[in-house]
């Protein structure tokens, strides 16, 4: 059968006609040009005689089409059934429906698998993503509110709301979502079962030869490309740390304010030798902004050996976070990894992982927030973006808070 999810067509500007939609066009193009319906159909089982009307992996990515649109239901289909001249021929909402009740732990398994293997590829090819550098994972969480108690697996949020506390793990060098896992509103933030799911899944999603060495267990011989994961406090446990150092997986976490954290500060506080200039993302010098490692001022006996802590001083300026110190000079931020490097170059790679915000953002303008069913089979979910499908994602609509 067909996967593609659109017709082949030239747009061009100008004219007296108006057609919706365009942009979805675009991406769904985009799909078809990199075989993901295709690649996703062999997963999709189909109980029926004969042969279905509509290819399933066409259905997943007509869907997500659907949801990056705007489109809060199945329902919401319709829309793209109107169009067409652009879409081709596209199911309807039972149609919608049914592919989804067809999805298996089995057939998610294959979903995922098959997606590794299409990532693997697109790889290849970009600059991006080959060569000898370390493979960066981001892990962080966000909440997603549902107005309504009658959707599965929601529940109040540490900031007074209602709905969905998910967990993500991201791939830096391309911002793409690796692994996700729903998770309840009222979900702890350092939960380390959590944080290994993501982790382990984030590394079944990478290609072949940069997984390789990178399983729990494996032996660090076996390691062809470095992996590094990045996290804020909530991954700061000696649990996860160990998890990662068990997978040949290097870490960055912040860390948190401690009596340990607190004396080493206190114990800097006046010894400017310790203290370099801090950089910008650009390398050059960040004005005010000065680095330490205090990493022989702290018992590091309950962390991974070769465990460094730097620590990050800023002038105090309106509207500044929570500092690890009290202060009224400066805010002081650190974080702990076990990467070698110069503490100022660590410094600067620490504060990419605020990436993921970026990353968070695009998926709930691309249909995070837009859950078109009720219940959930399980607790793994791959959030919508036009690589990353909806997997028997649960709940309806709602709206997000970073």
């Amino acid at each position: 059968m067909n996967g593609n999810s659109t017709r082949r067509v030239v747009v061009e500007p100008g004219g007296t006609g108006v057609v919706a939609h365009v942009g979805l066009h675009a991406l769904g193009h985009f799909a078809d040009r990199s075989g993901l319906g295709d690649a996703l159909s062999s997963w999709i089982p189909w109980s029926g005689s004969g042969f279905p009307v509509h290819d399933r992996g066409k259905v997943l990515v007509q869907t997500a089409l659907m949801l990056a649109g705007g489109g809060e239901s199945c329902l919401d289909i319709e829309h793209l059934r109107s169009g067409a001249d652009l879409f081709g021929s596209v199911p309807s909402d039972t149609t919608v429906a049914r592919t989804f009740h067809e999805i298996t732990p089995s057939t998610r398994a294959g979903i995922a698998e098959a997606m590794a293997e299409m990532r693997a590829e697109v790889w290849s090819r970009s600059s991006a993503t080959t060569g000898s550098d370390r493979v960066f994972l981001d892990i962080d969480a966000s909440l997603v509110e549902i107005h309504s108690e009658n959707k599965e697996q929601t529940a109040p949020t540490f900031k007074g709301g209602f709905g969905f506390h998910p967990l993500f793990c991201f791939a830096d060098c391309t911002g793409e979502t690796l692994s996700a896992l729903l998770r309840p509103g009222n979900a702890g933030s350092n939960t380390v079962a959590d944080h290994i799911t993501v982790l382990d899944g984030g590394i079944d999603q990478l290609p072949a030869d940069i997984a390789r060495g990178h399983r729990a267990g494996d032996d660090p011989e076996l390691v062809n490309r470095d992996v590094v994961m990045r996290a804020d406090s909530a991954g700061c446990t000696e649990d996860f740390l160990a998890a990662c150092r068990a997978r040949n997986v290097g870490f960055f976490v912040s860390a948190r304010s401690n009596a340990q954290v607190t004396a080493a500060i206190f114990d800097a506080i006046g010894t400017e030798e310790v203290w370099l200039d801090a950089l910008a993302q650009d390398g050059e010098m960040k004005e005010g902004a000065a680095v330490a490692e205090l990493t022989s001022l702290i018992d590091g006996k309950k962390l991974p050996s070769r465990t460094r802590l730097i620590i990050r001083r800023e002038p105090l300026h309106p509207g500044a976070q929570r500092s690890l110190f009290p202060s009224l000079d400066y805010r002081y931020w650190g974080f702990y990894t076990d990467q070698d490097g110069d503490p100022r170059e660590l410094d600067v790679t620490m504060r990419a992982h605020a990436h993921v915000e970026s990353h968070i953002q695009r998926l709930k303008d691309s249909g995070l927030c837009r859950f078109p069913f009720a219940g959930v089979a399980d607790r793994g979910f791959s959030p919508v973006s036009i690589t990353e499908l909806p997997q028997l994602v649960g709940a309806g609509s709602g709206r997000c808070e970073g």
